[in-house]
């Protein structure tokens, strides 16, 4: 059998939960791999199936892909449709899209596919509760458990918040954040998808290859449009600045490896560092005339 394909020769057949920013560009790629896509949103998008609606689109799915985060109530997709993915004989493979929250603070330490979790905050907790409840289809498919850096790419940028005038430096040195492109998500989901495995839950790291200090990364995009970078803030004072949720990204620190990741999928990152995706952002802009 074809990897992706069914014994028949025609293509895998994805659900997609969520079609936002991440979830569209993987069901875009996964099209031109040859997957016929179906999504749902609760917006009404078109062409998309309504999330209340998905039991029909379930039962016909290979491939089940979920992009939606869990609440303080749990996980969204689960609460209405554990049952039916449960039962929906045709699934032979789920995907998560977790968070590498999961693995908590490291005081700036490395972690890996392999290091066990321990959120220090709830929304990592909940994220380790969904990661396994979605785990436990293990018992009858392939589960991949993606843990994601931070997600940038076109319209989603540093290059937003400088030509908006409300970006900042803060200047926290050694403190450093792992990212990811949306091309190089949707290009591992699509290469995770296109292998055959046997039933198990296996986790795969989707973040590039230099974690790198938010300041690195905003200087950079200054000099790309050929803008003065804006001042360095200490950040005691930008701490005081924060809402929650920035308070709680900067609350940890930790540097994740996805060197296991790229082996199993037999990939390299189309942006293998923030450098290569700025770079890449602009380009596209520019071909599209939005620069």
């Amino acid at each position: 059998m074809e990897r992706g394909f069914e014994a028949d020769g025609q293509p895998g057949r994805l659900l997609v939960f969520g079609l936002g920013y991440t979830g569209a560009a993987i069901a875009q790629a996964a099209r031109a791999a040859g997957f016929r896509v179906v999504g749902t949103s609760r917006g009404g998008a078109p062409g998309a199936v309504p999330f209340e609606a998905a039991a029909a689109a379930i039962q016909d799915a290979t491939h089940v892909l979920t992009t939606a985060a869990p609440d303080a109530a749990g996980d969204p997709v689960l609460a209405r449709y554990e049952a039916v993915i449960e039962g929906a004989a045709g699934v032979r493979w789920v995907g998560y899209l977790s968070s590498t929250v999961v693995y908590g603070d490291r005081g700036g330490g490395w972690v890996a596919e392999d290091t066990k979790v321990a959120p220090s905050q709830p929304r990592g907790q909940v994220r380790v509760a969904a990661e396994a409840a979605w785990g436990r289809f293990g018992d009858q498919c392939a589960v991949d458990v993606f843990r994601l850096g931070g997600i940038y790419g076109p319209g989603r940028s540093a290059f937003e918040e400088l030509r908006a005038g409300r970006a900042r430096r803060i200047d926290k040195p050694g403190h450093c954040f792992g990212r990811i492109h949306r091309d190089d998500i949707a290009q591992a989901v699509v290469a995770a998808m296109r292998q055959d495995r046997a039933a198990g839950v296996r986790v795969l790291n989707l973040v590039d290859d230099e974690p790198a200090e938010s300041a690195a990364v905003m200087a950079e995009a200054a000099s790309l449009l050929g803008v003065e970078a804006p001042k360095l803030v200490g950040f005691a004072e930008a701490w005081a600045a924060m809402g929650p949720m920035a308070r709680s990204f900067w609350a940890e620190n930790r540097r994740v490896a996805s060197a296991a990741t790229k082996a199993a999928l037999g990939i390299d990152w189309r942006y293998p560092t923030y450098r290569e995706g700025l770079r890449g952002i602009l380009a596209e802009e520019r071909d599209e005339g939005l620069a």
